[in-house]
């Protein structure tokens, strides 16, 4: 394959601003307008957010999956709990999380700690799930090699009639994680590459410490 140069695909950003002064003192109020505005303006997949993880050799890898909920305890998603992302967790729990409003120029990333929820936490969440999305959380062993889409087609149709009269369980390897923020750091699109970048980060007496970052 030769060389595909993209030297002149750019695109200018000059659709907003950011400040110091004009951010909330809060980094979750402040992620929560942001987030008001993606939905507001219907991106596709507003709650989309590339999670990154460390493997046990050091080796990243990343991944998108979808926030669920978040407040000021974290930020929650669910998952297989024998799948990749777990295990890197589970062995490293210190992860981040990206956010890209791309059509608003926007970025926001959140780096913390994940610790699993409680099942009844996790219950509560997948009894809200369409029923079709319930019976793929038992079908599918996230991460394992996979021989054909037809094995998964069909162990789906045989989990469908076996859970047709009733409540679908939550599987035991199913289930959330949340995000403790230690750091975020909201990003604005802005002319010549001369982005606006403000970081917060936590203080000892509970506040959060705003400062702006070179581009």
């Amino acid at each position: 394959m030769t060389q595909r140069d993209l030297a002149e695909l750019r695109q200018e950003y000059a659709q907003g601003e950011l400040d110091v002064g004009s951010t909330d003192h809060s980094p979750f109020r402040q992620f929560d307008a942001w987030f008001q505005q993606a939905l507001s303006a219907e991106l596709l997949e507003p709650n989309a957010l590339v999670l990154a993880t460390v493997a046990p050799d050091m080796r990243p890898t990343q991944r998108t999956v979808l926030l669920k909920y978040f407040d000021e305890t974290g930020f929650v998603f669910f998952t297989n709990y024998r799948s990749r992302k777990a295990a890197h967790i589970d062995n490293n729990p210190q992860v981040s999380l990206l956010f890209q409003w791309l059509p608003l120029q926007r970025q926001v990333e959140i780096s913390g700690a994940a610790q699993r929820v409680g099942m009844i936490e996790s219950l509560k969440y997948f009894s809200r799930r369409p029923r079709d999305s319930q019976i793929g959380a038992w079908v599918s062993e996230q991460s394992s090699i996979v021989t054909s889409r037809s094995l998964l087609l069909a162990k789906f149709a045989e989990l469908k009639s076996r859970f047709a009269d009733g409540v679908i369980p939550l599987p035991s390897f199913w289930g959330g994680y949340r995000v403790a923020p230690t750091r975020f750091e909201f990003w604005q699109g802005r002319p010549s590459r001369l982005h606006d970048r403000i970081e917060y980060l936590p203080e000892e007496d509970g506040t959060w410490r705003r400062q702006r970052l070179a581009p």
